[in-house]
This record gives structure tokens, sequence and C-alpha cells, in this order.
């Protein structure tokens, strides 16, 4: 989930200065990848330390538990190219880009719930919880532009 969020900030920050939609999912891809690879390196030195494990044991588990990371761009990015080859602009299609960012994100948070054992009120509060994440970054987006 935190990989959208970086993906989420991105597009708020990014939107109102790349040059083309293409610009921008480049910048969404490399952002997600740097912050993956710190990722993997600070998980992967923590197995080594905590565990024992040996580098290799440790990148191993470490690639199984960060990989999440990496692909949480793959949505939002591939919205946002969709929504460009049908004809929306950057500042259009950045805005269909965050909902769609929005509803992962609350998707996310419901179904942390429902797998938490949460009953149908705690799941619509873990929602609202993810939802109100990718709100805030919405609002930084406004605020940025």
């Amino acid at each position: 989930m935190t990989g959208t969020v970086v993906c989420a900030a991105v597009i708020a920050y990014g939107a109102g200065h790349a040059e083309s939609v293409s610009h921008l999912a480049r910048g969404i891809l490399g952002t997600v990848a740097i912050y993956w690879l710190a990722h993997l390196h600070a998980v992967t030195i923590a197995s080594s330390l905590t565990h024992r494990h040996h580098p290799v044991m440790a990148l191993r588990h470490a690639l199984g538990e960060t990989w999440p990371i990496a692909g949480a761009s793959v949505l939002p990015v591939g919205v946002l190219l969709v929504s460009s080859l049908l004809g929306a602009d950057l500042e259009t299609a950045s805005w269909i880009a965050m909902i769609a960012t929005i509803a992962l994100l609350t998707g996310y948070s419901y179904l942390a719930g429902a797998r938490g054992g949460l009953d149908t009120w705690g799941r619509v509060a873990s929602a609202a919880a993810g939802a109100a994440l990718g709100i805030l970054v919405a609002l930084l987006k406004v605020a940025l532009h």
C-alpha cells in the first residue's frame, strides 16, 4: 500500500511539472522503483541482522516481502496511459489516475480489514482510512496546482 501512496504523491506533484503523460509515467515508475530498491535494501539488511540470514537468503526473503511495492504503480500508470490514449490531456489523465489510486487504496484497506477478521463496520472503517490517505494526496494535488 505504501507504494500506491508514493505513486499517488508523484501524480499529485508531477502532473503540474511533467511535459507529457509519458514523462509523468516515467517519473512514477522511476520514483516507485527507487522507493522499492530502498525498501528492498532495508528489509535485506534487517533480515540478515535480525534472523542471521546469509545475505543471499536475506535478499530472497526481502524480494518476496517487497515485490508488491514495485507492482503498486502498474494500475495507476496503466490508467494514466489508457486515459491518454483515449484522448485525455495530462491534467485530466492525472485526475483519472488519482481517482483510480484512491479506489485502489480503498479496496486494499477493505480487504486488509476483511483478512484481519473485522466485522462489516470495521471493514468500512478500514476502507475509509485508505480512502482518506488517497484524498489527502488529492488535496495536496489541488494545493500544488
